[in-house]
């Protein structure tokens, strides 16, 4: 029977574990002054102590965190001594590989609009997105104007769904789109969606209303919104 475990005649001292998947490693070269190893199950390379604070492992997850918590871009920069540039690369990235969750038939669902900006005041988003009543959890959410083809994206998702009710505010562009035995737009039936819009003011840094951080990019708003909401 074949063994897996890795040979490490090429390593003198002691053993290194992978830091993926935790089997021996041998060395593999010099990067920058520093011993390099290579895992011989995952193959994957490492260095044991990086120079740069942005190589490390756990980094992705600091930005995630951080960016829950209310911290800006330069904030994060400062906090974990990383680039600006490396923060906003490293936020796209880690929202590239982040998915929608899996719709359920036969849900009730709360839709609303939460306005902001990007670049300068005068360029006004709105951010379209839907709630689901039992879980509290965001369907999917769109980026854009306050028009019918933003709404459509979200709306869209939700009758695909097959949901039982919709239950939006008095816009009257819902009527459109919505078909009338499932919306319904009466008052108290968006309180949930309502108090999330002042969550989201809270905890994300570029929604905030009277601050210096605004989005200057809305691939970054959209991203931070999916680390947000489905990280």
């Amino acid at each position: 029977m074949q063994s897996n475990i890795t040979s490490c005649t090429r390593y003198v001292g002691d053993k290194v574990s992978c830091r993926y998947c935790n089997e021996n490693c041998i060395k593999h070269g010099m990067f920058s002054g520093k011993q390099r190893f290579r895992c011989g199950s995952c193959k994957r390379t490492f260095i044991k102590s990086y120079t740069y604070n942005a190589c490390k492992p756990d980094t992705s997850k600091w930005i995630k965190n951080l960016i829950k918590e209310g911290c800006g871009i330069r904030s994060i920069g400062r906090l974990l001594k990383i680039s600006v540039t490396t923060v906003l690369k490293r936020i796209l990235i880690i929202a590239k590989n982040i998915h929608k969750p899996i719709m359920i038939i036969g849900k009730r669902y709360q839709v609303d609009e939460m306005r902001t900006f990007y670049k300068s005041k005068t360029r006004l988003l709105w951010i379209v997105y839907a709630l689901r009543s039992d879980t509290k959890q965001i369907a999917d959410f769109a980026v854009g104007a306050r028009t019918i083809k933003t709404l459509q994206r979200v709306i869209d998702t939700l009758l695909l769904s097959g949901a039982e009710k919709v239950y939006t505010d008095k816009l009257h562009l819902y009527k459109y789109i919505i078909p009338c035995e499932i919306h319904q737009s009466k008052i108290y039936n968006t309180n949930h969606i309502e108090r999330k819009n002042l969550t989201l003011r809270t905890h994300l840094k570029r929604l905030s209303r009277r601050t210096i951080c605004y989005s200057k990019s809305i691939a970054v708003l959209v991203a931070c919104l999916k680390i947000y909401f489905w990280s």
